[in-house]
Order: C-alpha cells, then structure tokens, then sequence
C-alpha cells in the first residue's frame, strides 16, 4: 500500500544508468566526448555523481587522460573526494559497467530522468504560485512556456559528421537544383533585382535591414511579406512591435487594393474604390500571413510565439519590426548595446533553430543622415553586423514640401552591405508614396 506513495515523492532517476555511465568515461576515452553531447552536471540526481562528472569535465577541459587515478587526485585537489563517496565508490563505478559500447544509451536515459525531474519541479512552482492572486495568470503562463522551452533549449546537442557524409547530401541538393532549374534557392521576396544578387532569402540566415526614421523599413519589409504570402502563399509571420496589427493591415489593404493610404485613414473613398477594397481584402482573407503586434515583446516570448508559428502553422519566413524595441529578459544594470548583442546572437540561433530566415528591421544612426549608410552606421551593437548574414540599408533623398508629396513614386537605393555567401552592391527600387509599399522598378 506505501509504494505507489513513496514512489510518487522520490523524483525519477536511475541509479545504475547513472553508475553505468560514469564507468564508461572512466573505462573509455572515446565515451567522455559521446556524454558530453548529451549531459550536464545537474543531469545526475545523485550528488556523488554530480562531483564525479564535473571533476571529469575539468580534467577534459585541462586536456588531461580521464582515469580512476586521474579523477581521485582532481577531486582530492577539490577538496570534493569526501562529498563524492570516496575513492571506493569510484572504484565501483567501473565494475557496474556492462559495456562503454552502450554508453551514449545509458546517458539519453539519464537525460530523460533528468527532464522528468524538470517538469516535476516547474509544476510543483506553478502549483504554488497558481494559489498566490498576487500573481497575474497571464504571468504565471508566461513564466511556465519560458521554463518549459529552455528545457527543450537545454536538450539540443550538437554533433559533428564526416565529408563523407555532408558531401553526399550536397551533390544531392544540387542535382536537385539542376532537375528543377529553380533559379532561387531561397524564398523570393518579389523583388527579381534583389532575389538574382541573394538567390532569395535562405533557411537559418538571419538578415537584417537598415535605414533612418521614416524612410520606409516597414513597409519595405511588408511589400515583402505581401510578395511572400499573398502572391506566393508561403506562410508569413510579421512580429509588428512599433504598429498595432490594425494600423498594419491598412497599409497592407492600401497596397495590394492601391487605394491612397491617406484617402483609407479619412474614408474618403470612391465607389470604384470599393470593388478594389472587395478584392483585396479577399486575397488577404487566403493569404497565410500570422501577424503579432505585442508591444515591447520579451525576447523569450518573442522566441516561443515563433516556435509556436512555426509548429502550428508551418511559417517558412519571420519579420520583426524591428529589434530595437524587443525587450531583453533581464534588463538590470546592462548597457543597452550588451542587451541588443544578447538579441541579436539570441535571434540568429532563433532562425537557425527553426530552419528558417528571420528578417529584422533596424535603426540607423543619425551619422548616416544625408549619405548612404554603412555597416558602422547601425544602432546601439555592433553584434548586429557580426551575427547578420546579410545586412540591406534603405537610402534616398528626403522630399520636402508639396512637390515631393505629389510624386507619384521616389527611386529608393537599396544597399546590400554584406552578404555571407553571396555579392554586395546596390539596388534601386521604387517607394510608392501614395500605397506606402515598394516595388521594383522594372514593374514601375
């Protein structure tokens, strides 16, 4: 009748996996490098092999042979030899072992007791604060999905492969190219000038694009995503951190029904306006566009709503409008530059997670005004250019008085200032004023 019970309040683990796999690292040096894909000190419920793993790990990390001599001399030197069981237990551990040929097995077993034990701990939180009304649901649920994905962040691994077997997979991909004759591996954004010099945007790339205040980023970026999603139907989704998703959807009706944005805002329209407004609004309604408007977002949640898209709707392509208003997790007493340095490294993983391209908007520097801006010219990091695969910049003359207002379309430089794997150079578009949206000049 007490086991059911007592089996409940001891969290899981497995002792013998636990033994099995410290033996294997001390019997084999080859297990050491295979373990380490998969565990982490705080992995082990026991304590005793919490200290037995981690003086492995530092004697690895010094380079030096992992043995039963080796391991008893660096936990004796830790003052930990005590709090690990001795040099008897030690001795033990490598008798318990079956074989280090299974040891990758005997850690994925380990890892799993040790997930288990992670869920326990955040429900057994979540229970507690559940019954504290100080704290808002919404936060409470917040708080659970973050705990929840860095478990899943924490369980990634990394491995390594042979040329024999990359090599394979390239030749391939390019057979499959040559079959198709597709002349974009990436997705298209609409623009051809733009998709021949960057053969489109490119899966786990993270691209970023520059310009100063009111030079038109989002609607660069939304011309974009209409081409994506409406045109092409692959699925979009748009983090709008500046605009509600209301204000967005304007914009878009505006451009796709090419109705003067100003004459949508007032609702000065025609009555043939409306037949454009019908069919817009249809093409819209189809297209799979998600649109998140959240503002000051948290960079974790920013990351779980993106896993969220990519895994219930399949979005292929992410635009965030724009980084500089993505709030980072812990401000403290950060500098600004360290907190957008932790965005943008935590953005590029983001895409190379999620297999896809991730697309985000940028402020310049008011150094940049008048001239064409440069990579030095980005705001408040200089992590962004470094961990960007590809860096664009928006640059024109700013109009002034009614004449410029009256243009009908302003040719618009677009500057590709880096490209990881491809050409740089510089683009011109079309900016048309009365749609706010770009389009390439070979349509104008």
């Amino acid at each position: 009748m007490n086991s059911p019970s007592l089996k409940d309040k001891v969290p899981p683990h497995n002792s013998e996996a636990e033994a099995a796999t410290l033996g294997a690292m001390l019997l084999d040096p080859e297990a050491v490098g295979i373990v380490l894909r998969h565990l982490r000190p705080e992995d082990f419920y026991s304590g005793y092999n919490r200290n037995i793993y981690s003086a492995i790990l530092s004697l690895f990390n010094k380079g030096q042979e992992v043995d039963l001599i080796t391991l008893t001399d660096e936990l004796r030197a830790t003052g930990k030899l005590e709090a690990s069981g001795g040099a008897s237990y030690a001795t033990t551990l490598t008798s318990v072992v079956p074989t280090s040929a299974n040891v990758e097995y005997y850690a994925k077993i380990v890892k799993d007791s040790s997930i288990r034990r992670s869920l326990l701990k955040i429900a057994a939180e979540l229970t507690s604060q559940s019954h504290d009304e100080s704290i808002d649901s919404r936060e409470l649920i917040e708080e659970a999905e973050r705990k929840i994905f860095d478990i899943t962040d924490n369980q990634q691994t990394g491995s390594y492969r042979g040329a024999n077997e990359i090599i394979n997979e390239t030749i391939a991909a390019i057979e499959k190219l040559y079959h198709t004759k597709n002349s974009y591996t990436g997705i298209p954004s609409g623009f051809p000038d733009l998709d021949n010099m960057t053969s489109g945007f490119q899966r786990a790339e993270f691209i970023v694009i520059g310009a100063r205040p009111s030079v038109g980023k989002t609607a660069f970026a939304l011309s974009m995503a209409a081409n994506m999603s409406i045109k092409k139907s692959v699925p979009i989704g748009f983090f709008t951190l500046e605009m509600s998703a209301q204000a967005l959807m304007q914009r878009l009706v505006s451009s796709e029904a090419r109705i003067n944005s100003r004459n949508l805002r007032t609702g000065f329209l025609k009555p043939s306006d409306f037949y454009n407004l019908t069919e817009a609004a249809g093409r819209i309604y189809e297209a799979p566009l998600f649109i998140d408007d959240t503002p000051n977002i948290k960079l974790l949640d920013l990351r779980a709503q993106a896993r969220r898209m990519r895994s219930k709707e399949g979005v292929e392509a992410l635009f965030i409008d724009y980084i500089g208003l993505i709030e980072p997790e812990n401000k403290g007493n950060v500098p600004r530059h360290e907190q957008v340095a932790e965005i943008s490294r935590s953005l590029k993983s983001l895409a190379r997670e999620l297999d896809i391209p991730i697309i985000s908007l940028s402020q310049v520097g008011r150094q940049s005004e008048g001239k064409a801006p440069t990579l030095a010219d980005l705001r408040e990091s200089g992590s962004i250019e470094q961990d960007a695969d590809v860096v664009m910049f928006l640059h024109r003359e700013r109009e002034s008085g009614k004449d410029g207002e009256q243009q009908t379309s302003v040719k618009t430089e677009l500057i590709v200032a880096k490209q990881r794997n491809g050409p740089v150079g510089t683009i011109e578009i079309a900016f048309i004023p009365h749609y706010t949206k770009f389009e390439s000049l070979a349509r104008e």
